[in-house]
Parts: structure tokens; C-alpha cells; sequence
């Protein structure tokens, strides 16, 4: 297990390269200079190649690339154009925000596709099964945009239940920290639990139909006993997968829902980063998102030996 880790943890670093080199490119070849979205027109030209000079823009961009490398193999990710914090402070306070929405939206997802995905395939055909695959189409078919107006309007003009925006810590807040976050985590949650619920369903029908699972009928276990002890676990493998693939989107990508109900995200603030030409803010969240995938996927591969025992790491 542990030459496992080490092995998927070196083989992170040529992908961490050319993430790192892929958004270096593109952020510095969309139009747009830092300097000018800072200052005025009416600023000299003169102040602002001082400033250009001083941020290192003036440098070719392989150069910039190398200065900036040699300081992330420091453990310094560099500072914010914009306000000239490092960029870890910046990211540190939007992080919060960000992982308690995942959290909650993980859960509301698990709540809601784990029985209706095991109800669906252990009666396919019925009207339980019906109204699951619905819902799972629905799900995936829906904007989370789209979803998030309809939840805003049906929850907080209409009943009144729940604040439509803003965001307050429920470590500080409590019940009132949490109210603020149902309705962007069930515009993610829903969403998620729909693919879930698809997952699940057809991968339990797979195991359904398998040998051991006829061997566990005629043995006389009940129907209950067998979807327990055998069908769900062997069909879980493939829904981890997704969960992994997911956690790391909710972390990071839930861009369009943080701006919606105006959280102060770490999806929100990679925008406003580009909007703002803000270099260094911009690559290092996209550095720290894209380790967060990869830890999420080393996760994965680590349960899938809990989940089924005959998967063997060597």
C-alpha cells in the first residue's frame, strides 16, 4: 500500500508541471494587462512601466515562468496583484466557504441517491423505478443556473424559508451559518445525487444479474440480506469513482452556484482573478485545485481495495 502512494505521489509531478505550464500560458496570452486594469488611463505610461518593472511583467514570459517556479519549489505561491497578499492567505479565506458547500451538498446527494438508486434497481420496472430514472435525467439534464433561480424563487421569494444570498460561517453561526448554505448545496446536491442515482441503479443491476447473486437466492436469503451483504458493495466501485471525480469539482468548480447566491468561494475568487489579470492568484489556485483532484482520485484508488478484496495492490 505504501510503494502504492508513493508511486501515484511521483507520478503527480510531471501532471503538476504541465498544469502548472498550461495555465501560465493561457493566463498570460489572454489580452489584457494587469497594470492597466489597475490604474487609471490618465495614469502615466511611465508609472505604469515602473509598476510593470516592479511585478516582473516586463520579463519574457519564460523568464516570469522560471521566477515563478523557483519560488513555488519554496513553498511560496507568490502574492495577489491586486492587494499584494500571498496568495495562501487569499485562498486560505475562501477555502472555508468552499469545503463546507461541498460537504453539505456530498451528503445531501448521498442522502437522497443512496436509497433511491438501491430502490430503483431492486424494483426495476415498478414505479419507484420510474420515478428514480426521472429524477436522474432530470438531474443531469437541469443548469445548475436554472436550478438555482428555481430554488431561489420557490424557497425564498415565495415561502420565505431561506436566505437567497450571502453566506455565514456555520462554525460561528450555527443554525443560522447553515440556513445560508441549504440552498447553493442542493443546487449542487441534486445535481450530484442525479448521476449517483444513475450510477448506482445500473451498476447494481450488473451485479444483480450476476452468479453469486442467484447462489445467495437459492440459498435462502432474503432479498434484503442479499442486496446488503452482496449486490451493494460489489456495486459500489463505480460510484466512489464518481464521488472522487465530484469532490474535487465541488471544491473548485462551483463557480457559476457561488456566484448566484454570492459565496465567497474558491470558485468565485479564481474569476475575479482573471477578470482581474491577477497572475500569480490565478496559478496558484488552479495549482492547489489541481491537487485536490489528485489527492481525491489516490483517495479512490485506495478504497477500492477496502471495497472489494480481490483488488490487490502491489
Amino acid at each position: 500500500m505504501g510503494r502504492l502512494v508513493l508511486r501515484r505521489l511521483l507520478a503527480t509531478i510531471p501532471v503538476l508541471l504541465l498544469v502548472t505550464a498550461g495555465v501560465f500560458a493561457l493566463i498570460h496570452l489572454t489580452p489584457g494587462d494587469p497594470v492597466d486594469v489597475m490604474m487609471a488611463e490618465s495614469v502615466d505610461d511611465s508609472v505604469k512601466a515602473t509598476l510593470r518593472r516592479q511585478l516582473g511583467l516586463d520579463q519574457p514570459i519564460y523568464v516570469q515562468y522560471g521566477a515563478w517556479m523557483a519560488k513555488l519549489l519554496r513553498g511560496d505561491l507568490g502574492r495577489s496583484i491586486r492587494n499584494g497578499e500571498p496568495v495562501i492567505e487569499n485562498v486560505g479565506r475562501r477555502m472555508r466557504p468552499s469545503l463546507q458547500l461541498a460537504a453539505l451538498a456530498m451528503a445531501i446527494s448521498l442522502m437522497v441517491a443512496t436509497p433511491l438508486g438501491i430502490l430503483s434497481a431492486a424494483r426495476r420496472n415498478t414505479s419507484v423505478d420510474r420515478f428514480g430514472t426521472t429524477f436522474a435525467l432530470f438531474g443531469i439534464c437541469m443548469p445548475n443556473f436554472l436550478l438555482a433561480l428555481l430554488l431561489i424563487f420557490c424557497f425564498g421569494v415565495k415561502l420565505r424559508w431561506l436566505p437567497i444570498s450571502g453566506y455565514t460561517d456555520p462554525l460561528e453561526e450555527g443554525l443560522q451559518g447553515l440556513r445560508s448554505l441549504v440552498l447553493p448545496a442542493l443546487t449542487l446536491g441534486l445535481a450530484l445525487a442525479a448521476v449517483v442515482t444513475r450510477t448506482l441503479r445500473s451498476s447494481m443491476l450488473d451485479a444483480l444479474s450476476e452468479d453469486y447473486v442467484r447462489t445467495a437466492r437459492a440459498k435462502g436469503l432474503s432479498e434484503s440480506r442479499v442486496i446488503r451483504g452482496h449486490v451493494l458493495k460489489n456495486a459500489l466501485i463505480p460510484v466512489v469513482t464518481v464521488l472522487g471525480l465530484q469532490l474535487g469539482t465541488l471544491i473548485g468548480g462551483a463557480v457559476i452556484t457561488e456566484y448566484v447566491f454570492a459565496l465567497p468561494g474558491v470558485g468565485r475568487l479564481v474569476v475575479d482573478a482573471v477578470f482581474a489579470r491577477d497572475y500569480p492568484l490565478v496559478q496558484g489556485v488552479v495549482l492547489l485545485i489541481a491537487i485536490g483532484f489528485i489527492l481525491s482520485n489516490l483517495a479512490v484508488d485506495l478504497l477500492y481495495g477496502w471495497i472489494d478484496p480481490r483488488i490487490r495492490y502491489r
